[in-house]
């Protein structure tokens, strides 16, 4: 894509987005914390979700990506080989294999402020390999670009998935605003 979705601040969740939440992945959201990046189209594609589940169970993926279009156009990429591409040139280009170690440390740093989970991975297969680009790209829009190569490089190859409309819809509230609040650590 010419244009990546830009930045948008970290926000508390909203009832809205509890229930689009639940359109998008067809069940109640769990270990919710915040949305960490929305969507062109105004609906979370990407939250953030707490280290542990309610039942103590570790959940060591800190952003997860809850847009359907965003997912199916994610899902095309591997399915044509591209996470393979990047585990290779992770062996071959020692500046990339640094800076995808960088977005590592970035993404165990950011959970660990929250909840350490000594052992346990990042996500996504990082620092070594590319397992997972889903992970990868809802890295990049919660944290920005930059901050996660492959994620970015992922992004630029997706199409735009929101030009046709919200991936869900919700009934309007009359005299309600939709619009969440930042919060203290929005931007993070």
């Amino acid at each position: 894509m010419e244009t990546p979705p830009p930045p948008t601040p970290r926000t508390e969740p909203t009832d809205a987005d509890v229930e689009a939440f639940k359109q998008q992945l067809g069940r109640p959201p769990r270990g919710l914390r915040a949305i960490a990046h929305r969507c062109p189209c105004g609906q979370p594609d990407v939250v953030e979700t707490a280290p542990r589940l309610p039942d103590g169970t570790p959940f060591p993926t800190l952003y997860y990506l809850t847009c359907p279009k965003a997912a199916s156009a994610i899902g095309t990429l591997e399915a044509n080989g591209v996470m393979k591409e990047m585990t290779a040139r992770l062996e071959t280009d020692p500046e990339l294999a640094a800076a995808y170690r960088s977005a590592h440390e970035d993404y165990i740093r950011r959970r660990d402020e929250i909840e350490e989970l000594k052992g346990f991975p990042s996500a996504g297969g990082m620092p070594d390999r590319v397992k997972c680009l889903h992970v990868l790209v809802g890295h990049s829009l919660a944290a920005g670009p930059g901050v996660n190569p492959l994620g970015d490089e992922a992004i630029a190859m997706l199409p735009e998935w929101w030009r046709k409309g919200a991936c869900v819809t919700l009934p309007e509230k009359s005299g309600e605003s939709e619009q969440p609040e930042e919060s203290e650590e929005a931007g993070r």
